[in-house]
């Protein structure tokens, strides 16, 4: 078993900056316009020849209300009749992607996004998984990890019961916090009698699996307000965590305009919310995964990490990074062997594009050899929080010393401060430095620069 990670403040703040989540490498940041939907159409035969299982994730951007720490592509709209020539429009966006795919191609990892993917009536739920049951590969024996986005206020026990006749078997709700001042503050008021009665009725429909979501950093948040969220959320025993620190960029998002900076909790304070966080879970039993991710022992990602199993991709840590990842949905991301592709994030242009039979795809990256070798490194380190350095050598026939001597120093450096081992055969972060992985994994990235890292935020 992984060891348990450890708290070191000074370690904390000499390494805690912004940079990415990598969810890819190269990140989205890198994206351009270069890429369009011939590219993404050559991927998806390749993948076709190569006969790979696939990974499907459906943007669905609607809310019915803002709440203003969001930082996702959405529509905030109280009418319900928009969802209609949205789903038409995906439905063609389904047609065009799967002819070129082949039908034995299993989906072993399905996931609904938003947005509030429950935003969509019951019917229109129905219409969609029917649209994409006849067009790909789908799996019925539940099997597969079929995953959607709750929101507790959109959601009752008809709708859970609806998912679950679906083939939905993991439900990832979200909560950010309980507290009604704090819940005031972001809009988003939602009781944990809301949250308990969802999760009641995932455990009766046997769901596999009930991730819950947290955010600190929010506005009103004390450690102490912040500690008595986690235990209640802890009651409720769900498989999976994700606690995340808010980032507070109101240039870049709109939204987070309306939150009043005064009311944020002061860094100190940030800091004294995840340690007590981390304290919490791990003596409830949880296992930190990684990026803010907790599990219990017996869950799949925990297993996965065991036996050295566990990647990341754009849907986080996940058990099936071997998969291709096909993105339905306006601003949707597929990452296709070696292509990232992205659709619009415009739902007027996403619409009118497929209303001319055409694929949305407006930007992406091709990767080079030195990207997925640098892929390889970050993934490695993130997932399992060590390396070996003849794996590497091997697979991409370099010396991984020579390599990367420009950053030597830094690692050395990594090493004396008590973040990582660093020794002839590889690296290992150490307990102490898990939460600062992302940290570790700036260093091998080629296209990190002073500018890029504002995209970013912070690490802890």
């Amino acid at each position: 078993m992984l060891d348990a990670i450890r708290w070191d403040t000074d370690l904390i703040r000499r390494y805690d900056q912004a940079g990415p989540r990598y969810t890819s490498y190269p990140t989205a940041v890198q994206f351009h316009d270069g890429i369009g939907s011939f590219d993404l159409l050559h991927a998806l035969r390749d993948s076709r020849k190569a006969q790979r299982p696939l990974s499907l994730y459906v943007h669905v951007p609607f809310c019915a209300n803002i709440c203003y720490y969001c930082a996702c592509n959405k529509v905030i709209t109280k009418d319900r009749g928009r969802a209609l020539p949205y789903l038409e429009r995906l439905e063609k966006e389904i047609e065009l992607i799967s002819c070129h795919l082949d039908p034995k191609q299993q989906v072993e990892q399905l996931h609904f996004g938003g947005g509030t993917p429950t935003f969509l009536s019951h019917d229109e739920l129905r219409r969609l998984m029917a649209k994409l049951r006849k067009h790909f590969n789908l799996l019925d024996d539940d099997s597969g990890d079929y995953g959607i986005e709750i929101d507790p206020r959109e959601a009752d026990w008809s709708t859970m019961g609806l998912l679950r006749e679906l083939g939905f078997n993991r439900v990832s709700l979200g909560v950010q916090d309980l507290d009604p001042a704090v819940q005031q503050a972001v809009n988003r008021l939602q009781t944990l009698e809301q949250t308990r009665a969802i999760v009641e009725a995932a455990r009766t429909l046997q769901f596999r699996s009930v991730n819950i979501d947290l955010i600190y950093g929010l506005p009103k948040q004390t450690p102490e307000n912040f500690a008595r969220t986690v235990d209640a959320v802890i009651a409720l025993q769900p498989d999976r965590l994700s606690v995340f620190n808010y980032a507070h960029l109101p240039e870049r998002f709109l939204p987070q305009r309306r939150i009043n900076a005064s009311d944020l909790p002061v860094p100190a304070d940030k800091l004294m919310m995840l340690q007590n966080s981390i304290e919490q879970l791990t003596a409830a039993g949880y296992r930190y995964i990684g990026m803010d991710h907790f599990a219990l022992p017996d869950d799949e990602l925990a297993s996965a990490q065991e036996d050295g199993t566990l990647q990341r991709n754009f849907q986080g840590y996940t058990t099936h990074g071997h998969c291709d990842l096909v993105g339905l949905g306006v601003s949707s991301i597929s990452q296709v062997g070696d292509l990232y592709s992205q659709n619009t994030s415009d739902l007027a242009l996403y619409q009118q594009t497929l209303d001319n039979d055409q694929l949305t795809t407006c930007r992406g990256l091709q990767c080079n050899e030195d990207d997925r070798l640098r892929r390889a490194v970050i993934q490695q380190l993130i997932c399992a929080f060590s390396l070996e350095f003849a794996s590497i050598e091997k697979q991409f026939n370099i010396d991984f010393h020579r390599y990367f001597a420009d950053i030597w120093p830094q690692l050395e450096q990594m090493a004396s401060d008590g973040l990582i081992d660093l020794s002839a055969t590889g690296i290992d972060i150490r307990p102490a430095g898990r939460l600062l992985a992302r940290s570790v994994c700036m260093l091998f990235d080629h296209y990190l620069t002073a500018m890029t890292t504002q995209r970013f935020s912070r690490v802890i």
